[in-house]
């Protein structure tokens, strides 16, 4: 293929069904899509980050921070669909979407799949996902999990783990779905003129579609586990993961 082009993009909106206007929500002081986006930054993707929003508030936001904005629809169900019309007019051969409710993304996980993806360019999309460490996460609604092949695809998505072995188990092959998820940009631009399929607009997961298209979705490990905000209540996690990881304090000095 041509020379590999990688950008990051972070698909935002106001509306959210758990938890209205969560990307504006202030750790420190700086609202969760600037931690998002600022430590996009400072990973190998450098100043290629963006942020695709239909709310002039978040695009203000970050337009007065010198962040790099695209206006798109209100259409939109799922971060997926915006970012594909985001990247439609932009130079690149391959988009990581990022999401901006991961405040606690590390550099070192976009670089990860960076290198990934100069290794593998021909590989249509990747999602990062992470171990199940507490039983209670395989049946709690507000995280997506998936089953994972001998050969390390995804081939499900669920909310509530259809499983019935014990959690010894279980946790070999369902992995936690995370927030970081790469695509070829022909591919991304191809699958959103799909429609949206059965199970992805019924459990309001987007990878789903991929999945029910026939198309081969990548997993590719992310270490630590780290938590991501889906419900007001995921709040205490992330600032109990400040208090106690010295890399996390490290990195929210270099944004803030």
């Amino acid at each position: 293929m041509s020379k590999v082009k990688i950008i990051g993009v972070i698909p935002a909106r106001l509306s959210s069904t758990r938890f209205n206007k969560k990307v504006l929500y202030k750790f420190f002081g700086l609202e969760m899509v600037e931690h998002v986006r600022r430590r996009g930054l400072l990973s190998n993707l450098n100043k290629d980050v963006y942020v695709a929003s239909c709310d002039n508030l978040i695009l203000k936001l970050v337009e007065n921070s010198k962040g790099k904005t695209i206006k798109t629809g209100k259409h939109h169900l799922n971060g997926t669909s915006r970012v594909a019309e985001a990247i439609q007019n932009i130079d690149c051969s391959h988009v990581i979407l990022l999401q901006g409710d991961e405040p606690l993304i590390l550099p070192s996980h976009i670089n990860k799949i960076i290198n990934m993806i100069y290794k593998n360019p021909e590989i249509n999309c990747w999602n990062a996902t992470s171990k199940i460490t507490n039983y209670k996460d395989l049946n709690e609604q507000s995280i997506v999990k998936c089953a994972i092949s001998k050969n390390k695809y995804i081939i499900d998505c669920f909310r509530k783990s259809p499983y019935f072995s014990n959690f010894a188990t279980q946790r070999n092959f369902i992995r936690k779905v995370l927030g970081i998820i790469a695509f070829r940009k022909d591919f991304l631009l191809n699958i959103s003129l799909l429609e949206d399929t059965q199970i992805s607009k019924i459990e309001s997961i987007e990878q789903m579609k991929i999945i029910e298209n026939d198309f081969k979705l990548k997993s590719f490990d992310i270490f630590p586990n780290l938590p991501s905000v889906n419900v007001e209540l995921d709040i205490e996690a992330i600032y109990n993961t400040y208090k106690k990881s010295k890399i996390q304090k490290h990195f929210l000095k270099l944004i803030l």
